[in-house]
């Protein structure tokens, strides 16, 4: 297999290190924790694969309590451009009344996470927020879905690393990279 992060790491700029990255994760979770602070244990939803990272280093920082589960819904499938969501698994946690945390690694056009929280409602989750590492600065989100806890903001262009991949490489670079323009 050709090595696509070696040559990608060469055309590319580091827009955060990993300080930078954990500051607005804990900045993040603080708001999470005063929020979640009254009221029943949310269900903590993982999209995988590249919200894990984010998902992990955020659900250490917090205090509030939480319920673990995860899904798996992606358009991307190691592309750089989306494609129809796939669903590859999805949460065996019952939703119905319950207050669901979904974390994911970065909110661009939001075909998928806008997928994945209405699902979620229809699941008759009570309460459907979610946490994203970044958020993508552009004009082309879908109608209806934001993030509510954004820890950096990043330009319009392919970033990776930190859960981010670029061709399936690269999930577990400790910063986050913006190709070359």
């Amino acid at each position: 297999m050709q090595n696509h992060l070696a040559d990608a790491l060469k055309k590319s700029e580091v827009l955060f290190d990993r300080a930078h990255i954990e500051a607005g994760i804990r900045r993040i979770a603080a708001l999470i924790d005063a929020d979640y602070a009254e009221g029943p244990r949310p269900v903590y939803l993982t999209i995988m694969h590249g919200g894990m990272p984010f998902a992990a280093q955020l659900a250490m920082e917090m205090q509030v309590d939480l319920e673990f589960d995860y899904l798996h819904a992606t358009r991307y499938r190691g592309a750089t451009t989306g494609s129809g969501l796939a669903w590859l698994h999805r949460p065996a946690t019952p939703l119905r009344g319950r207050r669901v945390l979904l974390a994911d690694d970065i909110l661009d056009e939001g075909h998928t996470l806008k997928a994945v929280k209405h699902w979620c409602e229809d699941e008759g989750a009570a309460d459907v927020r979610i946490a994203v590492l970044a958020v993508k600065d552009h004009d082309r989100r879908v109608e209806g879905i934001e993030a509510d806890y954004i820890a950096l903001e990043v330009p319009d262009r392919y970033v990776y690393g930190y859960g981010m991949d670029f061709h399936e490489q690269g999930r577990n670079l400790p910063a986050l990279y913006a190709l070359g323009a």
